[in-house]
């Protein structure tokens, strides 16, 4: 019988597995190649927040925490004092005072906030002119603060202000507001709701505008009047813009300094006008007490720190109440 020729397998060469693989697909090892590249290049590109992050804000913090600290001139080498800037703080009457105006500033915030508000319905009804009127009041918020503050300061001069002037019109003998405690405060915030009315004035008239009018028109046909739709639907919708402008009208009041900077450079009449901002760049950069004025900055920091989380929480909670 004839045998049967088999024909055997040929050796594999060394290093293949046997399998080779199919075209146009990779190979597990340019797979990890290809991710090993990828994990490079994210973590370039996740690194550059990340170090910014670390010089330009937690290192200033840190440094800033430790320089209060210190007693420090700004040039010379630091001297570790512990707590002493706090203790000093605490029984720093013109501090005290800086503190109570810079406060006293923010009873603008309701004020302007109530303001912006009645002009953003005016603003949104068919008046003629209507487009004219925005650009007016948004003119002093693009306008340069230190111009408007020296504008103001001249309109509130005792002599021949614009704003004495005014008032002798109507026989009223105006004060000389920016001498005189009892108005000085008030002078400036006047100045500062004028200031920053065109900016909430525009949010609240985009909050307004995108209250959906089937909603009016529904509540109208049901009976409700001018003031219960306002009540019950358009206050609830501006809601977010008005804690936006709470939050960052807090923030940027916590920080006033040119507008008390120009109009009374030497803070006031018996410091009535000083903030704290103004009240720290006068020790760091004319007294040269660094440490001390960082101790302010920190203190201040941490005030509106505070404030801030108790309006989200306050925010947080009407909102679950209305919900």
């Amino acid at each position: 019988m004839a045998r049967t020729a088999t024909v055997e397998n040929p050796p594999e060469a060394p290093g293949t597995t046997g399998t080779s693989p199919a075209p146009g697909t990779r190979s597990k090892r340019d797979i990890l190649r290809l991710h090993r590249t990828e994990h490079r290049w994210a973590a370039i590109f996740v690194a550059a927040p990340v170090v910014g992050y670390l010089l330009f804000t937690l290192y200033p913090i840190g440094f800033a925490v430790y320089a209060s600290l210190t007693s420090w001139n700004g040039l010379g080498p630091m001297r570790f004092i512990g707590l002493e800037n706090y203790v000093d703080l605490l029984a720093d009457e013109y501090f005290h005072k800086a503190l109570f105006n810079t406060f006293f500033y923010m009873i603008g915030i309701p004020i302007g906030l109530f303001l912006s508000l009645l002009l953003a319905l005016a603003l949104n009804r068919k008046i003629p002119g209507r487009t004219a009127f925005r650009t007016i009041y948004y003119v002093p918020v693009i306008s340069s603060l230190a111009a408007i503050a020296i504008v103001w300061q001249f309109a509130y001069n005792g002599d021949f202000g614009l704003v004495n002037q005014v008032l002798a019109w109507f026989g009223i003998e105006g004060p000389d507001w920016l001498q005189n405690t009892a108005t000085v405060k008030p002078a400036i915030i006047i100045m500062a709701i004028w200031k920053g009315l065109g900016y909430s004035t525009l949010l609240y008239l985009a909050a307004i505008q995108s209250v959906p009018a089937s909603l009016l028109e529904a509540a109208a046909l049901d009976g409700a009047n001018a003031f219960q739709r306002f009540r019950s639907i358009i206050l609830p919708m501006v809601r977010p813009v008005t804690f936006f402008l709470v939050v960052t009208n807090v923030i940027a009041g916590s920080q006033i300094f040119t507008e008390i900077n120009i109009m009374t450079p030497t803070g006031g009449p018996e410091f009535s006008s000083a903030s704290v901002v103004w009240y720290i760049v006068r020790k760091a950069f004319k007294y040269q007490q660094m440490g001390y004025a960082t101790a302010m900055s920190i203190v201040l920091g941490i005030l509106v720190l505070v404030i801030t989380v108790i309006q989200f929480r306050l925010n947080r909670r009407n909102s679950f109440a209305i919900d």
